[in-house]
């Protein structure tokens, strides 16, 4: 079936999930048995496939974080397949009961992952109050001291909590370099990159710089000077030079072998880093 990811054509796929038919009673106990008692997996399959437009439902109520509903779909059917695998039909509850808590625990978990740089929610009143604060605010301003009261007293955790998550869901990520266009006089001169140090100006490092390639030039210099006339006209003039001479040009001079001036080539460079590195 084309529409079976939901990463390609999302309105295809979540039409394809409308059109598989939706499990009866006893069709749904007799794949639960099949694959629990079993190992069907083509009931597995069948069960997956006949409550994904469950998860759709289900990951919509999340668009509201911003974040692709592709993903969230995808992350919710990963829900589904943990669900499905641990249902047990015995217990006598429908699978779309029992998949819930697997579908919106995936959901959350991708959630808390992307939706800010910093991760916004890590402990348990914090991922509690990250999912419940928005929908149990009244209104779009700050909290008062009554509010967060009773939405701490709602939740069960304490109003310090309260106040920190929703100091938390009210900023956001800025970007780390300015928008293109802005210039320095314009409030985008705030931008994280603005505020980096600059170490390439720094004199003591620039001075550290000069010793270092002076003292590199001088060691090459005298490693050069140490090797014999031929290897050092070989390296000078297939490294140094800026007209630099092929293999071929200089074996037809010294009257060897391409593969000769080769090994030449590498044993002087091979000596010039032993006597620069001594």
């Amino acid at each position: 079936m084309e529409w079976m990811a939901p990463g390609g054509n999302l309105n295809a796929y979540i039409q394809g999930t409308a059109t598989v038919p939706i499990l009866t009673i006893d069709e749904e106990r007799a794949l639960g048995e099949s694959l629990y008692y079993q190992e069907d997996l083509d009931a597995a399959r069948r069960m997956v496939m006949a409550h994904l437009r469950f998860v759709v439902h289900i990951a919509r109520s999340y668009n509201g974080y911003g974040l692709p509903l592709a993903d969230l779909i995808q992350e919710g059917n990963v829900g589904l397949m943990k669900a499905v695998r641990r249902f047990n039909p015995e217990k006598g509850v429908r699978l779309v009961s029992f998949a819930v808590h697997w579908i919106k625990a995936e959901i959350h978990e991708f959630i808390l992952r992307n939706w800010r740089i910093v991760k916004i929610a890590t402990t348990k009143a914090q991922r509690k109050l990250f999912f419940n604060l928005r929908s149990a605010k009244k209104q779009l301003q700050w909290l008062s001291a009554d509010e967060a009261k009773a939405v701490a007293d709602d939740l069960g955790v304490q109003v310090k909590d309260v106040m920190e998550m929703e100091m938390r869901l009210t900023s956001r990520d800025p970007a780390f370099d300015a928008p293109a266009g802005e210039d320095d006089e314009s409030s985008s001169f705030q931008a994280p990159v603005y505020f980096l140090e600059d170490k390439s100006m720094d004199p003591a490092q620039l001075a550290e710089n000069d010793d270092w390639e002076v003292d590199n030039n001088t060691r090459l210099i005298a490693a050069v000077s140490d090797l014999d006339d031929r290897s050092r006209d070989i390296l000078q003039r297939r490294w140094l030079n800026d007209a630099k001479a092929t293999l071929h040009e200089l074996a037809a001079e010294y009257g060897v072998s391409a593969e000769r001036i080769r090994q030449l080539e590498k044993n002087a460079m091979k000596k010039v880093r032993g006597l620069m590195e001594a």
